[in-house]
């Protein structure tokens, strides 16, 4: 990043880098790192992809970092679950920041992509519903931050590739044999 969209991009997100609340993220693990540094990097190529398609560079910064700003784990609570925990980031960005409504709708839809998978495979976290339009991006704002979430997670988590594969496996054979109705 050079040196002025550096500067453009840390006065975007300066006062969120600073509130007590957020900085707590430091402390929850997600996607084998913290979910502070995890934000960091959504957060950065939402920028990046924001400059290229001509977004709102302010509120897909912000919202690239808020997108996981739920406390905690996704195991403690209901609320902070797989494909629930937008909402809650969608609720805690309101609260503390005052985020706009597009921007909140933006956090809220960030994990479309697993949505979609959630409908072809719904063995995945079968007691979660979840529908696709409540959670489908509805601005180029909120599309850039589904992808730049996803390309950061596979990033983030290519160690674990192996065990990924071998879950996933694992799952669709349990289908195949539980469900082969």
């Amino acid at each position: 990043m050079t040196k002025n969209n550096n500067k453009e991009f840390t006065s975007f997100i300066c006062d969120i880098l600073e509130n007590e609340q957020f900085l707590e993220t430091k402390k929850d693990l997600h996607h084998g790192t913290s979910k502070y540094e995890h934000s960091i990097r959504v957060a950065k190529l939402s920028y990046r992809l924001g400059k290229f398609f001509k977004a709102d560079l302010r509120g897909v910064t912000r919202a690239g970092l808020l997108h996981d700003f739920f406390l905690g784990t996704r195991k403690e609570k209901p609320e902070n679950s797989y494909l629930r925990h937008p909402v809650t980031a969608s609720n805690n960005a309101k609260k503390y920041f005052n985020v706009s409504e597009k921007e909140a709708e933006d956090i809220k839809t960030h994990m479309f992509h697993h949505v979609l998978l959630k409908k072809i495979f719904p063995f995945i976290n079968y007691k979660e519903k979840v529908s696709i339009k409540e959670f489908k991006p509805k601005s180029k704002e909120g599309w850039i931050i589904c992808l730049s979430d996803l390309l950061v997670s596979i990033m983030e988590c290519e160690r674990f590739q192996f065990t990924y594969v071998a879950n996933v496996t694992l799952l669709l054979i349990m289908n195949i044999v539980l469900f082969k109705n």
